[in-house]
């Protein structure tokens, strides 16, 4: 019982803290890309550091429904704590796109279930969520793609990717680029998809960035890896 009090009385002083450190340009700002939030990132990781790993306090931050809150949970968290159901109620729940990226990234990731949840994810019938298991399949591309069947990745991306909502076209799009990237075997075959279907082909790209499409995203980063 005075545990709970106690994880009750944090809760309510970091949300005050919270408070304080909304600011409405930074809100305007990430309401344009669907994130209803206001706090500076930089000023959320400082308070993630002074308050360290706590999971219980983590698990109350999320039930929040706070976009704020959950991020900040997710940084003070511990990965490998959540049951596979766990996470794929949270992802189920994340709402925004930052909480969303946050949680495949920082949380699923490093979790022990990430690759039942991949699986499961990416045949979901939501976008969203197919997204998420898309994004998990990236990662694997690039750093453990045994007993991924490139191939037959590509049919599929070949044949859906095009009419894919954005969240789940943006995933797709990743994973083909990773592809062609990693695997020269598969890099013609990758460039050529991205070159017929131009999907992210008008983008907009900030002067120094790498245009996500796929033909000129792997073209570069191939060079870069040549360049080393």
């Amino acid at each position: 019982m005075a545990e709970t009090t106690l994880t009750a009385t944090m809760v309510a002083e970091v949300m005050a803290e919270l408070a304080e450190l909304e600011d409405p340009k930074t809100r305007e700002v990430n309401e344009k890309h669907g994130d209803d939030h206001g706090v500076n990132l930089s000023k959320l990781r400082a308070l993630a550091k002074r308050l360290k790993t706590q999971q219980e306090l983590a698990r109350q931050l999320w039930a929040t429904d706070d976009t704020a809150a959950r991020l900040l949970a997710i940084l003070i968290c511990r990965p490998k704590a959540f049951e596979r159901d766990e996470l794929d109620i949270m992802l189920r729940e994340a709402r925004t796109p930052k909480v969303h990226d946050w949680l495949v990234n920082y949380v699923v990731k490093k979790n022990p279930h990430s690759e039942e949840l991949r699986l499961a994810w990416s045949a979901d019938p939501d976008p969203v969520v197919a997204s998420a298991g898309w994004a998990l399949t990236a990662e694997r591309v690039s750093k453990k793609p045994e007993c991924l069947d490139l191939a037959g990745l590509l049919d599929v991306i070949e044949a859906e990717m095009k009419g894919a909502p954005d969240r789940l076209q943006w995933a797709m799009n990743h994973c083909l680029a990773q592809i062609g990237i990693e695997h020269a075997e598969h890099r013609a075959r990758a460039i050529d998809i991205g070159e017929r279907l131009e999907v992210l082909k008008d983008y907009p790209t900030s002067p120094g960035c790498t245009s996500p499409f796929a033909p000129i995203w792997i073209t570069e980063m191939v060079r870069r890896q040549h360049d080393k």
